[in-house]
């Protein structure tokens, strides 16, 4: 007659949590999409003047449209370089008090449009760089009011004001300036980079705009790839996110597969994990939080917890026991009851009694009910430690709190019969039959019990 009786465990349900705990990872702060701060590089003076020079000379090249711009002249630009040089030594009201001399000029001393282009430039610097980005814009503004400035300066500055209305996160005025800014490189015949297509993408996003954000973060990728370079980090969680919102699991799936390969973070390993699960490839879901695993980027106490229950969900409970011991040693899992009675149960699972029973008797002497005992005293019989079996039985049923009495009385049945003990043994047997669900076994017991005893009659009477 079978000695052992598996007792009843609870992990199906929390193995079924883990896929759920990994798609709220993937959801929640590991997915959320935050557009990336803009940065503006506001050029400086000299630097504009130059651009607009070899613009100027590219254009002419190119036989395009070209506009007569005037000269600076000499004074005006010293006037301009000296208010550069006070911003720069960050004697902002000084600067700017130079260049409103300048502004107020009349007569024979006005300035032409370009002196003013590059003046309201240099108020631009001076206000973006005091993180005033109110005025630096008007002053954006004034910049491209003015006739006759280089096309290739108009179109510099309508790029800047685009990202100026991004960091002020006015998102349908940024996307309208960055359109006008498409529309002008059209006009040119000059190609629009990814950096402006992804730009444009997390406006439409801001917009809730999806379709346009997808098409032109798609452009924007696809773009570097054929120049065999790596998208940007962003890019790849901006297209993903968009694929998820259309619930194309699958293209999420090959998103991330292809991020991972320039970009290992935990985050991403969780996202697929949880991708995976979406799609029922659970032995892949597993595999990807043991990469994450195997790499060390699983450290907090509840990351290693599920990870041993995806291996147990997975029936691999060797390797689940190895996670909670290890992590148990580095002091990453605390020793509770809880968690010792998970590396119990995985030890068992894995046939590995030996190190189950100082867990899971640990996790018992910590535990202020009887169902651990209950637990320990059946692998104690499994181990055919049937003394210990016993006396872990009577001491869960004496705590109390026992889920199934009637199976610890089996349990505790079995270890007396086991000692010889046949009236204990009969007693716990009776008390399983209480219970509909245990009354058969128990019967069965009872029958198997007074066949050996009376077979052992008959050979003391032949003896």
């Amino acid at each position: 007659m079978k000695t052992g009786i598996m007792m009843r465990n609870d992990h199906s349900t929390r193995v079924q949590s883990v896929g759920r705990w990994l798609a709220a990872a993937a959801m929640g702060t590991a997915f959320v999409f935050a557009v990336p701060l803009v940065t503006t590089a506001v050029e400086p003076l000299i630097g504009q003047v130059e651009l607009g020079k070899v613009a100027a000379a590219d254009d002419a090249k190119k036989k395009q449209k070209t506009r007569r711009t005037p000269a600076i002249r000499a004074k005006i630009f010293e006037k301009l370089n000296e208010a550069q040089v006070l911003a720069e030594e960050k004697k902002y009201n000084e600067a700017l008090n130079s260049l409103n001399e300048l502004r107020d000029k009349e007569g024979r001393g006005a300035l032409n449009s370009y002196e003013l282009a590059n003046l309201y430039n240099l108020y631009a610097f001076i206000y973006f760089t005091k993180e005033d980005y109110d005025n630096a814009l008007k002053s954006y503004e004034e910049v491209i009011k003015q006739e006759d400035i280089p096309y290739a300066m108009e179109v510099n500055t309508k790029y800047t004001i685009a990202q100026l209305y991004f960091v002020k996160e006015d998102w349908k005025k940024g996307v309208n300036t960055l359109l006008e800014w498409f529309r002008l490189k059209e006009e040119l015949g000059e190609p629009v980079g990814a950096n402006a297509h992804a730009l444009l993408s997390q406006g439409y996003y801001q917009l809730k705009d999806e379709r346009k954000s997808l098409q032109h973060i798609e452009i924007a990728i696809k773009d570097y790839q054929e120049k065999g370079k790596v998208p940007k980090e962003q890019w790849w969680g901006l297209q993903r996110y968009l694929y998820f919102e259309k619930n194309d699991i699958k293209k999420v799936v090959e998103i991330l597969e292809e991020t991972l390969k320039y970009y290992q973070k935990k985050a991403y390993w969780q996202q697929l994990a949880a991708m995976y699960g979406e799609l029922k490839r659970d032995k892949d879901m597993v595999s990807a939080m043991e990469t994450a695993y195997v790499q060390d980027m699983l450290d907090k106490e509840k990351e290693l917890i599920n990870m041993a229950y995806l291996f147990l969900s997975v029936e691999v409970p060797y390797k689940a026991a190895k996670v909670i011991d290890k992590g148990v040693k580095a002091k990453q899992i605390e020793p509770t009851s809880k968690n010792l009675e998970l590396l119990g149960n995985a030890w068992r699972q894995a046939q590995e009694i030996k190190r189950a029973i100082p867990e899971m008797a640990e996790a018992a002497r910590k535990s202020d009910k009887g169902e651990l005992w209950a637990r320990l005293g059946n692998i104690y019989l499994d181990n055919d430690e049937f003394e210990k079996a016993a006396d872990a039985v009577r001491a869960a049923l004496k705590k109390g709190g026992v889920k199934r009495p009637d199976t610890a009385q089996l349990v505790l049945g079995m270890a007396e019969f086991n000692l010889k003990n046949y009236d204990s043994a009969r007693k716990a047997f009776r008390e399983a039959k209480k219970n509909e669900r245990s009354q058969k076994y128990a019967e069965q017991w009872i029958e198997f019990m007074d066949r050996e005893l009376a077979r052992e009659k008959a050979l003391a009477k032949e003896a």
